[in-house]
């Protein structure tokens, strides 16, 4: 694996175009998303604008000054309890796999989520046969917590769902910050 370097920093509005653009791929070519239609730029904007105003991070990276990746954490589930527990994506532009910006964007990511007050982060990778997401996750610390068979179905074949998970900070070691 080449490994390039890139700056990580905070997304903001402009990147929606390129963010917009890396996604608009992955759905229509890939199979780590399950959605089918790609978005357009406001519906793109709108999942942005929903993820930091909550006040959760959505990062990019950088590389000879194009948005060659990003990810972000969103809630995981709408109940009150899982109030601590993150879901994160990572999408790289089609071009930037195997060159290390993907372990870049999630130690970042997992470094933002740190100073918050989440103690459990989820990764739902579409497909056991996604190796280069699940490795990723392994890489940072992520366990196998599951896989769920045939849940979606995509290309004109089933794919499986599979859920990787990690402590954050303190993880379960201590109760939670009850002010959140």
């Amino acid at each position: 694996m080449q490994t390039v370097s890139c700056h990580i920093r905070a997304a903001l509005p402009s990147d929606i175009n390129a963010i917009q653009s890396i996604y608009a791929h992955h759905v229509a070519n890939g199979t780590s998303t399950f959605e089918e239609i790609i978005p357009d730029l406001t519906e793109m904007n709108l999942r942005y604008e929903k993820v930091v105003n909550a006040g959760f991070p959505w990062l990019v990276a950088i590389h000879n000054n194009e948005i060659a990746g990003y990810c972000y954490v969103s809630a995981y589930r709408p109940r009150i309890a899982y109030r601590y527990t993150v879901e994160n994506s990572i999408y790289l532009r089609h071009d930037m796999g195997q060159k290390g910006i993907g372990s870049q964007l999630l130690a970042a990511l997992i470094k933002a989520c740190e100073q918050g007050p989440w103690r459990q982060m989820i990764a739902v990778i579409g497909g056991t046969d996604n190796h280069a997401s699940i490795n990723l996750h392994k890489r940072h610390g992520f366990t196998l917590t599951g896989i769920q068979p045939n849940t979606g179905f995509k290309q004109n074949r089933w794919i499986d769902t599979v859920l990787m998970q990690r402590e954050i900070g303190e993880g379960s070691a201590t109760l939670p910050q009850t002010n959140f």
